[in-house]
């Protein structure tokens, strides 16, 4: 009698699921309203901006260093437990 069925084992693991991916979208929420209190972001140098009367090519070398090195530095904390 004290063993688990294994459909509440699975609804188990699907609750966990559904936190974590509600956690996720609150972090993205947060950023998304907070991107625009850095206005910074996207204009570092070594950002990349190019602006022609057909063509307007941006792409963010830095600031995609930037946000990768801090998301590596949170996953890697994060891991740790």
């Amino acid at each position: 009698m004290g063993a688990k069925r294994p459909a509440v084992i699975a609804f188990n693991g699907l609750g966990k699921l559904l936190i974590l991916l509600g956690g996720i979208l609150i972090v993205v929420g947060a950023v998304i309203v907070l991107v625009d209190k850095l206005p910074w972001l996207g204009r570092l140098p070594g950002d990349i901006y190019i602006e022609r009367p057909n063509l307007t090519f941006f792409f963010p070398v830095t600031t995609s260093i930037i946000v990768s090195v801090i998301l590596s530095l949170v996953l890697y904390i994060v891991s740790r437990r």
